[in-house]
């Protein structure tokens, strides 16, 4: 089926709506398109001109700058800042109707929030997504509001799965989702950052350091996966009684890396909520 733009969409293929055109907004649309949504399908919000032709030139896809078009599709995506959520449902809210599925992507924004805002019985996803997701390689945690039934949970993780792996959580545990994993990939970088300029200072030419750390890390989390094994029990493969890795584990626990992590995700979890609130 062509439709009104000229592009194609799929008969009977859902229509998902894109609201908000950054990073991650611009992430799912591409890894929809990937795993085989027709660019007739969807259609992007987005009100600055020069991008919105970008994205258009780009996907193919319709991309309209006022908000209300997006209630003609089946799902709508919030891909908007937690402090413009409430602006945003203003002025969608009332052009939703009950049974639509409304997916919110913002941090710390629960579905009481969302779903005070939008008429009864539309169906909200909240998920918390992560910037692998940029390389396929994200992992989101989904949880139901109030009116969602089984479909429509799997059309959130359908959608979420064209950039990463999912998982269903308890609304209660988002904001420990986000601690861990949302911001994760911040500590990671910090971590693979101090790494490299250890190994600067220690001697090593920069880009020698950088292909050592960034090799081992995609080598350990290849292990990770594919052993299934505890990371303790990797982690004691490795250490050699009185060895160098003894040695430099021993610093790291005087230096109580362990409860500085913990007061970290405690601090980044505390945000979440403050978000939400």
């Amino acid at each position: 089926m062509t439709t009104q733009d000229g592009s194609e969409q799929g008969v009977g293929e859902k229509r998902t709506a894109v609201i908000g055109a950054g990073v991650m907004g611009e992430t799912l649309l591409s890894g929809l398109i990937r795993a085989g949504r027709a660019p007739g399908s969807l259609v992007v919000v987005e009100k600055r001109a020069e991008r919105a032709a970008e994205l258009a030139d780009k996907y193919g896809v319709r991309v309209v700058d006022d908000v209300a078009q997006a209630a003609a599709a089946d799902t709508v995506l919030l891909v908007v800042k937690p402090q413009d959520m409430a602006d945003v449902l203003t002025e969608l809210g009332p052009t939703l109707r009950p049974g639509q599925l409304l997916v919110s992507l913002a941090a710390g924004i629960t579905t009481g929030f969302v779903e005070a805002r939008v008429p009864d019985g539309v169906a909200v996803v909240r998920v918390m997504p992560n910037t692998p997701a940029l390389v396929d390689q994200g992992m989101a945690a989904i949880s139901p509001g109030t009116h969602c039934d089984e479909g429509h949970l799997a059309e959130a993780e359908e959608l979420m799965a064209s950039v990463g792996r999912v998982v269903q959580v308890p609304e209660k545990q988002q904001d420990a989702v986000t601690a861990i994993s949302g911001s994760g990939p911040a500590y990671v970088f910090f971590v693979v950052e101090s790494m490299i300029e250890a190994g600067v200072h220690l001697g090593l030419p920069r880009t020698i350091a950088h292909e050592l750390v960034i090799q081992t890390l995609l080598g350990s989390a290849t292990m990770l996966r594919e052993t299934g094994e505890h990371p303790a029990v990797l982690r004691e493969q490795v250490t050699s009684p009185g060895g160098t890795t003894a040695a430099a584990l021993r610093e790291l626990e005087v230096h109580r890396v362990r409860a500085a992590f913990l007061a970290a995700l405690e601090a980044a979890r505390d945000r979440s909520r403050e978000l939400g609130s």
